[in-house]
């Protein structure tokens, strides 16, 4: 499944580069005519793999998305959304819809949950790389603890996978707490295209570093969580009918492995209810999830505050919702 026909992204910066690496031209985009023909009409003949990431205000279903970077592997581009308007965020739906390309992307759920509610765009076919790596570690015999989400700066500092220091991250979200408009200025400062750039530089080349590592069943699980995570704060009226994730292959089937479905539950908390839920300090929800072999979300400031996504096997929901529905009784 290693996708040996996409080279490695090769790049250099000065704050976040490796030895080897060679220079990628970074184009800032305010007309979707500066894109790829590729990418703005996606087709079977032309299948894509791109790293992808959105920088924005407060990045939500309510915050303002300020710009998009595409990753490929000889050009990174800075869709400037505010520049550009919904015309061109728009033009770039059927990309991020189609199964045709790949969108590589750590920790997606946000970045999904803005595009559905401001843009009505359903983040598709996405390798969640915080995903692959807890699959990866899985398969090596490593177990993880509730809330053990790599992040990004992590991820990049890794030497399995890429080895850089990402120097400048630090300082920039130093800078957002400061001013949370930090992303909606115009013309973008040196730093700011800099480290929208870094943050999708080296998703290629660690995708396929993870390619090669994922087993057979493990890149079902990624496929599976990856549709999950993206539609987990994507709260609609259909239940998700039109949003539903890929079926089980035969292949994993006939092989004798027939993997448990997975599924996204959204739980509703009681007004006034939700301190029960996490507990003091967090520790109801952190015993909740020692108990469960399923992930617990919960919106927290950014919203929907009255609820709880549970992601898993069925089975585990299933428990994971029972323990949370006892709290409101017992209570």
């Amino acid at each position: 499944m290693a996708s040996d026909s996409f080279p490695s992204v090769r790049a250099q910066v000065p704050q976040c580069s490796k030895p080897e690496d060679a220079t990628v031209p970074v184009h800032i985009v305010t007309h979707a005519s500066q894109l790829p023909s590729e990418f703005l009409n996606p087709s079977a003949d032309s299948q894509l793999v791109v790293g992808f990431d959105c920088e924005g205000i407060d990045l939500c279903r309510a915050g303002g998305l300020c710009l998009m970077q595409l990753a490929f592997t000889d050009a990174i581009y800075l869709v400037d959304t505010i520049e550009g308007g919904d015309a061109l965020v728009r033009a770039c739906k059927p990309a991020l819809e189609s199964c045709y390309i790949t969108k590589v992307i750590h920790d997606c759920k946000r970045d999904s949950e803005a595009l559905y509610f401001q843009y009505d765009i359903k983040l598709h076919n996405v390798v969640d790389t915080q995903i692959a790596y807890s699959l990866i570690e899985e398969q090596e015999g490593k177990k993880r603890t509730p809330d053990d989400y790599i992040s990004f700066v992590s991820l990049l500092a890794d030497p399995r996978y890429c080895g850089v220091t990402y120097i400048e991250k630090e300082e920039v979200r130093g800078l957002l707490r400061k001013d949370p408009n930090f992303w909606t200025y115009r013309p973008m400062s040196d730093l700011m295209i800099r480290t929208a750039s870094d943050d999708v530089r080296f998703l290629l080349h660690i995708y396929h570093k993870m390619m090669d590592k994922l087993n057979r069943n493990s890149l079902w699980h990624l496929t599976v969580r990856g549709c999950l995570y993206c539609r987990c704060f994507c709260i609609n009226d259909n239940n998700y009918a039109d949003w539903k994730p890929p079926p089980i292959p035969d292949s994993l089937v006939t092989e004798g492995y027939a993997p448990e479905e997975e599924i996204l539950s959204v739980l509703d908390v009681p007004p006034g209810k939700m301190g029960l839920v996490i507990g003091k300090k967090g520790a109801t929800i952190l015993s909740i999830k020692e108990s469960c072999n399923a992930e617990i979300l919960i919106g927290g400031s950014k919203g929907p505050p009255d609820k709880v996504f549970i992601i898993g096997p069925l089975k585990e929901v299933r428990k994971a919702e029972a323990i949370i529905r006892g709290r409101f009784v017992t209570w």
